[in-house]
């Protein structure tokens, strides 16, 4: 069985939240869901629990930080191509979210976008060509 991740975010709105991850993708998996989380599937091994602040707590004895003025940690996703990366950034856009709070990638190898889900939750959407990463001139003295 390939090792899978669940991130877990504390969200404010459960309902806006569900709808946001919906729009940029993801699909709610009933069967891990309720009225306090909704798990949202990326892909067979990629996961979003999205948990009520009450339901957070639950987890952890640690205060929750607010992702709109501090960061913990930053989220990045995969895509298959520099279309993939600008059509999810313009859905989180559509959705609520904040599209480019960080620079773009942009390399011949590889194009990256970001952004911030209502909460402010940071992700990442990254394409990498492998084969043009590979070919880099400080690859092939490594």
């Amino acid at each position: 069985m390939p090792r899978m991740i669940f991130v877990n975010l504390p969200v404010t709105d459960l309902k806006r939240a569900t709808a946001f991850y919906e729009a940029i993708g993801a699909v709610r998996n009933p069967q891990f869901s309720d009225d306090t989380a909704s798990c949202m599937v990326f892909s067979e091994t990629i996961f979003a629990m999205l948990t009520t602040h009450d339901k957070f707590r639950q987890f952890t004895p640690k205060p929750i930080a607010d992702a709109k003025i501090s960061n913990q940690a930053l989220f990045c996703l995969s895509a298959d191509s520099r279309d993939e990366v600008d059509d999810i950034v313009g859905r989180a856009q559509a959705a609520g979210g904040v599209a480019d709070p960080s620079p773009k990638d942009e390399f011949s190898f590889m194009y990256g976008r970001s952004f911030e889900d209502p909460d402010g939750h940071m992700w990442g959407v990254n394409w990498l060509d492998m084969a043009a990463f590979a070919a880099q001139p400080e690859r092939a003295n490594a």
